[in-house]
């Protein structure tokens, strides 16, 4: 009588990550609030995590896999799965040591389903995690973003500019509104409460904070502060010492994206080149972008 012996099925992947605080400067920088879920989608080009609220705003954080020292893929198609974002970047800052630049294991499904996490440095001692996932929720809202026009509407302004910017117009309650005009070719940032406060940034003027400039037409629209405060209350303390460049793009309908870099280098590695726009080398880059959906201003509609 013959016995048939069940092979273990391969994890969909295995990847190692050389350094664990570049990757929680990343997903901290889409933690805007105490409990959040995310998604974590895989596939073979790497590592995408999503975040939204209230299907206004969402963002994404994206890990290609050229930042992995290894990415063992294996799946068919693309496998999602929800996590708690707060339990995922608490747990992954367990593995980061002050002046020490861990290796971390991850692979995903344990065998029930978990993400695992493990410390790879040492023969001699070791620190283990499983995450329990969860089936994820639908993603609420079509995230696509289209340009207006041919000439795409975009500027770069310093990061460190532009949260100061975002920080000095808080107002309970209240909206921003982003207005560009190519002459003379700007950038306005105006919040209205108690008050109006207006914040320029003149391209021509001042070519150190705003470091580009594109726009063939007056564009402006509103949003929710809050959600506009998302997208730079937790830029990490590295992209504002690296002094670099956030890029703010209006597409169709008014939609805005939000696009900032994160360097995942090895700090003991070999030193980064980074341009004057604040633009480093593709594959040390995790890249992080928001949505945020404007306002709909009623009156319009009774506008004739």
């Amino acid at each position: 009588m013959s016995s048939t012996v069940v092979e273990p099925e391969s994890p969909d992947l295995v990847c190692e990550l050389d350094n664990v605080q570049g990757m929680v400067d990343a997903l901290t920088s889409v933690r805007w609030k105490r409990y959040q879920d995310a998604v974590l989608e895989l596939s073979e080009h790497g590592i995408v995590l999503i975040v939204e609220d209230t299907g206004c705003l969402q963002a994404k954080v994206y890990l290609q896999r050229e930042l992995f020292v290894r990415y063992d893929y294996s799946a068919n198609g693309r496998p999602r799965f929800g996590v708690s974002l707060g339990l995922f970047v608490d747990c992954l800052n367990t593995f980061c040591i002050p002046g020490h630049s861990s290796t971390i294991e991850f692979q995903y499904p344990g065998p029930d389903m978990q993400l695992l996490l493990k410390s790879t440095d040492s023969l001699s001692a070791c620190t283990y995690a499983e995450i329990r996932t969860r089936i994820p929720d639908t993603i609420s809202w079509d995230y696509n973003f289209e340009p207006v026009g041919s000439t795409p509407i975009s500027f770069t302004v310093k990061s460190s500019a532009l949260k100061e910017a975002i920080d000095d117009l808080e107002w309970p309650g209240s909206s921003i509104q982003i207005t560009l005009q190519p002459t003379p070719p700007s950038v306005t940032f105006k919040g209205e409460g108690h008050g109006d406060l207006q914040i320029d940034f003149m391209y021509y003027a001042n070519t150190d904070l705003l470091v580009a400039f594109n726009c063939d037409q007056i564009v402006s629209h509103r949003y929710k502060y809050k959600f506009l405060r998302a997208t730079t209350s937790n830029i990490p303390s590295s992209v504002i010492k690296d002094n670099r460049g956030s890029k703010l793009t209006i597409g169709r309908g008014g939609m805005l994206k939000v696009q900032h870099l994160v360097s995942v280098v090895r700090p003991s590695g070999s030193h980064s080149h980074v341009d004057s726009s604040g633009y480093q080398q593709p594959s040390r880059i995790a890249y992080i972008e928001f949505f945020v959906k404007p306002e709909v201003v009623e009156d319009n509609v009774n506008d004739s």
